[in-house]
């Protein structure tokens, strides 16, 4: 038994420490690439499309020694699940599954690449709107842009 659990820790890859991050004020930029709203009128989805938002993040000191991951940390107000994570090798990849006030909770995917200077994908929404099926996707950029978080 012994032997086999050492050839088991062996081949297991060891977890590589997190490439932290700048503490301080973090923007992570989502910009609409494509919109699939049953029910909203077209002129309001191609206005929307290209638009973007912006989120203001503050990074402690503690959680940018976390890397990445202090930035995919969804808003808690959203009540989103982090189902899986997956950050190594510059890139990362997450899904969460998050509740709707009407309907069924929407799934939401992100993958893309990262650096100590920030990180750039895609996310995908997919769920169900109250008129059919409904999906975003969305283009996000995180930039650290100030030393010190505001107060």
């Amino acid at each position: 038994m012994r032997k086999y659990l050492g050839l088991i820790l062996l081949a297991t890859p060891a977890a590589a420490p997190a490439q932290s991050i700048a503490p301080g004020r973090w923007d992570i930029v989502s910009t609409a690439v494509d919109l699939v709203i049953p029910g909203a009128p077209g002129f309001l989805l191609k206005m929307m499309k290209g638009r973007s938002k912006t989120e203001h993040k503050c990074v402690t000191p503690v959680s940018a020694e976390t890397g990445v991951a202090a930035l995919l940390v969804p808003d808690p107000k959203a009540q989103c699940r982090v189902d899986t994570v997956q950050i190594a090798g510059g890139r990362y990849a997450q899904t969460l599954t998050c509740p709707q006030k009407k309907g069924g909770p929407m799934q939401i995917t992100r993958a893309g690449t990262y650096t100590a200077n920030g990180f750039a994908g895609r996310l995908k929404m997919v769920g169900q709107a109250p008129k059919g099926p409904l999906a975003i996707t969305i283009d996000q950029t995180a930039t650290h842009v100030a030393g010190a978080c505001r107060k």
